[in-house]
């Protein structure tokens, strides 16, 4: 069971799948999509499909990666009901999922903010719902980030067009020196990803910022104080990894061309939610047995069933 294991975590180094995290999870799946319409003049972009899943899937998976089983859904009025019909409260995959909304979109740090009566103190880890996270090792990076205590840390991601993205400039140690959100003269090429890990002072870091001139409470700044108190962490997705920002056609296709090719070639998943809350212990063999007994034969369905019979024969 060791290679589907680590191929789905995107890690071959033997991580431990049940280490639990204290952390509090958010999902920002807010945003009008306008770059995506007309797709999404009736429904959320992270509804849309990224090959053989909804979007949401690939960011959640994320936080259970890292071992995150308590999750907040921020969304807007609209699109609210959708999610809450795709995924429900979670119980069905063995987790905690509550909802809020968000009237406008306001920013992305706003979300800290929303997420108060979540959070009530805690650590936490926010993720964009249309980002797509792969890689080896990407589980021990996630790991490595959930067990600092203090600060923020960011991934950062080499891009060939630093002007459309958040920069953060590093010394040749990897400490952080500077981020600065959509620079005209950019110190560096290094973009900071929808994936953010926080101490229990990012809420009252995000109440205290002031809103940047396009009226958004920025996610930047939040990261801008935490470096002013020198407790900003950068953690480099090198060579081998692979995000996604799909918030265009372009990169929706491109994403969906990437998770097909790697699903074909390896006959695993990438992001499946159910696979991952399964290898986590949230989700037992016989419950997923009755969730599959409902659901109509499709490859992601005979996928689980395989993934259930060979746990089964083991």
């Amino acid at each position: 069971m060791v290679s589907r294991q680590s191929a789905m975590v995107g890690t071959s180094d033997g991580t431990e799948q049940t280490m639990m995290s204290n952390r509090k999870g958010i999902v920002l799946a807010g945003g009008l999509g306008t770059r995506l319409h007309p797709l999404t003049r009736v429904t959320s972009k992270q509804l849309l499909p990224v090959y053989d899943k909804p979007m949401i899937y690939y960011s959640l998976s994320v936080l259970l990666l890292a071992g995150i089983n308590d999750i907040v859904l921020i969304s807007s009025p609209q699109a609210l009901p959708q999610f809450r019909e795709l995924l429900g409260d979670g119980s069905e995959w063995g987790i905690k999922l509550q909802y809020i909304v968000q009237a406008n979109p306001n920013g992305i740090a706003e979300a800290l903010i929303l997420s108060e009566e979540h959070i009530k103190g805690q650590p936490c880890s926010l993720i964009l719902g249309d980002n797509i996270f792969y890689g080896n090792g990407l589980t021990g990076f996630l790991h490595e980030a959930d067990a600092r205590t203090q600060g923020a840390t960011v991934f950062s991601y080499r891009v060939r067009d630093p002007y459309s993205y958040g920069i953060v400039e590093i010394d040749q140690n990897g400490k952080a020196l500077s981020i600065e959100e959509k620079p005209e003269k950019p110190k560096s090429n290094l973009a900071v990803t929808g994936l953010y890990f926080y101490d229990e002072n990012a809420l009252d870091i995000a109440k205290n910022i002031t809103p940047s001139a396009r009226g958004e409470l920025e996610i930047t700044a939040v990261n801008a104080e935490y470096l002013k108190r020198d407790q900003m962490y950068v953690a480099p997705l090198h060579r081998g990894f692979a995000w996604f920002d799909a918030g265009t056609i372009d990169d929706l296709m491109a994403a969906s061309e990437f998770v097909r090719q790697i699903e074909k070639r390896q006959g695993q998943k990438i992001c499946c939610p159910e696979e991952i809350c399964l290898y986590r212990e949230w989700l037992t063999d016989e419950a997923l047995e009755i969730m599959l007994a409902d659901r109509k034969n499709t490859e992601y369905n005979d996928y689980l069933r395989d993934l259930l019979a060979e746990r089964q024969s083991s």
